[in-house]
C-alpha cells in the first residue's frame, strides 16, 4: 500500500475539502505515523512538503470526484437530446437521487398539498354544477391521477395507463385503477414504448395509434426533460457538503488522541495501539513509566460557514426553483415581502392547476366518454370559492338581511346552527315630541292649568 493511499485511508478521503488551510490550524504532533507504517516528521521541511503533496493529491481526486458527477449529468443530458437515438435512462438514475433531497421534497409537497385540497366539480354548457356526475371523479384512482399529473413538472414528459373498466357497488364505473409507464421505456419523441429499456426506438409500440392511445394519457410535452434537470446542479454539490461536513465532524469533532513512548519493544508498541484503538467513552489505561497520552484539540472553528452555508444557498435555490419564492418554506423578513411573496406563490398554484384542469379536459373526459362513462358535454373545473374578510363577511351578510328575506338555511349550512323562524321585531313607540325652551316648559303653573299670573 503507497504512502497515499494509506492516507487517504487513514483520512477516509474527508479532509480534502478543508485544505491545507485545516492542517495550518491543526495542532498535529511533529511525529506523523500513517497506517502502513511511514513515518513523517512535520518539524522537518522534506516531510512537510510531502504531507502537503499527500493532501493536494486528496484534494484533486475529491474534485474530480465531484466533477465526474456533474459530468455524468451533463452526459445523460447530452443523450437525452440525441436526435437519432434519444435515452432519458441515466437522466432518470440522477433524477432518482434528486428525488431523495429533503428540501426539494418539502417544496414539491407544499404545492402538492394545495392543489390536491382544492375542490373540483363538473358542469355543463350552462356552467351548472353536476353532482350526480361528479361521483365518477371522486375516487382514489383520480387522486392518483392528479398525482401523476404534477410529477411531470419535475420529471418531465409521463405517460399515465388507464385501468379496466368496472362497474362499482352503487352502480357507477370506475377505472381500477391508474399507473404510470416506467419511464425509460417511454421515447416520447417518436412516441414509442419499447420492451426493454435503452431498446432503439424503431423496435417499439407506437402508443399513439389505437388500441393504445384509448387508454393512455401524455402529461408534458416530448421534449420535456422536467424541473429536476435544474435542480440537479444544486443537489449533487449539496449532498457532497453534507457528506464531506459529516466527515469533518468525525476527523475533528473529538480531540484527536497521540500516545507517545521510548519503548522499543514491539509488543508494548502493539498493545499501546491496541490500547488507543478500543478507547471509548470510559477510557482507561495503563502504561509503563516512560510512555503518555495526550489529547491534540482542533483549533479548526469555521466549519459552519464552509459547509452549512454552501447547503443553505442549494436550498435558496431550489426554493425558487420549484416555488419561484422563498419566504413561503423559509425564514422571511417582513410582513411586506410576505405578501409579495404570497402572491407569487398564488399564481403558480392557478398555472399549475390550470395545466391539470387542462390535462383533464383535453385528454381523460374524451378517453372516459369513448370508454362509455356518461361525461358527454360536462368540463372539468376547480370550484373556487370567493374569499372574503370577516369584515367584509360581516357588511355584506348585514346589507342582504337588511334588504332581502334570507332564508334561515344559509346560516345553518354556513356556520352548523338551528334557526328558527325569522323573528319579527316589536314596532317602536311613537317617539315624544322635541322638548323646547317654551312658556309651557318653563312656567310650572301652566303645567298644571292654572292661569298665569298676568292671565
Amino acid at each position: 500500500m503507497g504512502v497515499i493511499d494509506s492516507f487517504r485511508k487513514l483520512f477516509s478521503g474527508h479532509i480534502a475539502s478543508t485544505g491545507m488551510e485545516v492542517l495550518q490550524q491543526l495542532d498535529l504532533p511533529e511525529n506523523l505515523t500513517l497506517q502502513d507504517g511511514t513515518k513523517l516528521d512535520l518539524s522537518k521541511e522534506k516531510d512537510r512538503k510531502r504531507f502537503q503533496r499527500i493532501v493536494i493529491d486528496l484534494q484533486r481526486q475529491t474534485d474530480l470526484l465531484t466533477q465526474r458527477d456533474l459530468a455524468s449529468w451533463r452526459q445523460a443530458h447530452q443523450m437525452a437530446l440525441s436526435i437519432d437515438n434519444p435515452s432519458r435512462q441515466r437522466l432518470y438514475d440522477i433524477y432518482r437521487d434528486v428525488d431523495l433531497d429533503l428540501h426539494l421534497s418539502g417544496c414539491i409537497g407544499q404545492l402538492q398539498g394545495f392543489i390536491m385540497s382544492k375542490s373540483f366539480k363538473l358542469i355543463n354548457d350552462k356552467e351548472d354544477a353536476d353532482e350526480e356526475a361528479l361521483k365518477y371523479l371522486e375516487t382514489a384512482w383520480f387522486k392518483q391521477f392528479i398525482k401523476y399529473v404534477l410529477q411531470a413538472r419535475y420529471w418531465g414528459h409521463s405517460l399515465i395507463e388507464l385501468g379496466n373498466v368496472i362497474t362499482r357497488e352503487d352502480g357507477l364505473l370506475s377505472f381500477d385503477g391508474v399507473k404510470l409507464i416506467p419511464r425509460k421505456h417511454v421515447i416520447p419523441e417518436y412516441g414509442r414504448v419499447t420492451i426493454n429499456a435503452g431498446d432503439s426506438w424503431q423496435s417499439g409500440i407506437d402508443y399513439r395509434e389505437p388500441p393504445y392511445s384509448d387508454w393512455l394519457v401524455e402529461v408534458g410535452a416530448p421534449d420535456d426533460l422536467g424541473l429536476y434537470l435544474k435542480a440537479a446542479i444544486q443537489t449533487i454539490p449539496k449532498k457532497y457538503a453534507l457528506a464531506f461536513w459529516d466527515s469533518f465532524a468525525e476527523m475533528f469533532g473529538l480531540p484527536i488522541r497521540v500516545a507517545k513512548t521510548t519503548s522499543r519493544d514491539q509488543k508494548e508498541i502493539d498493545r499501546l495501539g491496541k490500547m488507543m484503538e478500543t478507547m471509548g467513552s470510559k477510557a482507561w489505561a495503563v502504561l509503563p513509566e516512560e510512555s503518555s497520552i495526550e489529547l491534540k484539540e482542533s483549533s479548526r472553528g469555521d466549519a459552519y460557514n464552509v459547509y452549512d452555508k454552501r447547503v443553505d444557498r442549494a436550498n435558496s435555490e431550489l426554493s425558487k426553483l420549484v416555488l419561484f419564492v422563498t419566504m413561503t418554506i423559509e425564514d422571511g423578513a417582513s410582513l411586506s415581502q410576505s405578501k409579495v411573496h404570497l402572491k407569487v406563490l398564488d399564481n403558480l398554484i392557478y398555472e399549475i392547476a390550470d395545466l391539470v384542469r387542462d390535462t383533464v379536459n383535453d385528454q381523460l373526459i374524451p378517453k372516459m366518454v369513448k370508454l362509455g362513462f356518461p361525461l358527454k358535454g360536462l368540463q372539468f373545473d376547480w370550484d373556487e370559492p370567493i374569499d372574503y374578510t370577516p369584515e367584509q363577511q360581516k357588511a355584506f351578510e348585514e346589507m342582504i338581511l337588511n334588504n332581502y328575506e334570507v332564508d334561515g338555511s344559509y346560516f345553518e349550512d354556513k356556520y352548523g346552527l338551528p334557526v328558527g323562524e325569522r323573528r319579527q321585531n316589536p314596532t317602536p313607540p311613537p317617539a315624544e315630541p322635541p322638548k323646547g325652551n317654551t312658556k309651557e316648559d318653563t312656567d310650572p303653573d301652566q303645567k298644571n292649568g292654572r292661569p298665569g299670573f298676568f292671565d
